[in-house]
């Protein structure tokens, strides 16, 4: 009677499992390494000192006086916008600089405020917003807008360029523009036009009033 019949060594049936094994190890090395070389594209620049402060200018329309608010709870650094005269519905939000647009969407749910149903019910966050990247670690962001968008996303703006129309989408409870500006990962407070809005806390309700002098380039 035969024996089991094989088709090969037990040290040959080892020799091939160990390049298998070599090779998973390598695989796994160089998903790491790339793992790694990921997080430092990510990284390293927001480890960079910021640039230079832009000019920015107030995100409203030329030679327009705005009050400019915020209130207990807001956040520090917090600019409400609204405007001393006129209707706020519908108003235009303009680019407080230039730079590329990085959002433009939904941030948490709408509500539903609007012209016609002012007294609708409140939505999450801010509503219909935008940010916009203006290079240098600078970023500005624009919330509570009345419609989508009217930018998107890797959209070049310049300065003045109208990105949407004031509204009260999100948690808002009356038409107005939530405004930020940020270096990096901090918020900051807000310059316009090179001066300081004097804006820098929430621990008391304040209200100033500015002159807009976000004006298209003379030529």
């Amino acid at each position: 009677m035969l024996g089991p019949v094989t088709t090969g060594s037990p040290s040959r049936a080892r020799s091939h499992r160990r390049p298998r094994r070599r090779a998973t190890r390598v695989l796994l090395a160089l998903v790491a390494m790339a793992a790694v070389l990921g997080i430092a594209v990510i990284a390293v620049p927001m480890l960079r000192p910021a640039g230079p402060r832009p000019l920015f200018q107030m995100p409203v329309s030329c030679g327009e006086t705005w009050q400019l608010s915020t209130y207990p709870g807001h956040d520090d650094y917090d600019v409400d916008f609204f405007p001393t005269e006129g209707e706020a519905w519908g108003r235009p939000v303009l680019a407080s600089y230039a730079g590329t647009v990085t959002v433009a969407g939904i941030n948490g749910s709408l509500g539903s405020r609007t012209p016609e149903n002012p007294e609708g019910a409140r939505g999450r966050g801010g509503g219909y917003w935008v940010k916009i990247d203006h290079g240098g670690k600078w970023e500005t962001q624009y919330l509570h807008m009345l419609e989508p968008p009217l930018v998107t996303v890797g959209q070049k703006v310049a300065q003045g360029d109208q990105i949407g129309r004031l509204g009260s989408t999100g948690n808002s409870g009356a038409p107005h523009l939530h405004y930020e500006q940020r270096r990096g990962w901090d918020k900051v407070e807000t310059h316009f036009d090179g001066t300081p809005s004097g804006i820098t806390t929430d621990e008391r309700e304040q209200i100033l009033r500015r002159v807009s002098n976000n004006c298209p380039a003379v030529s």
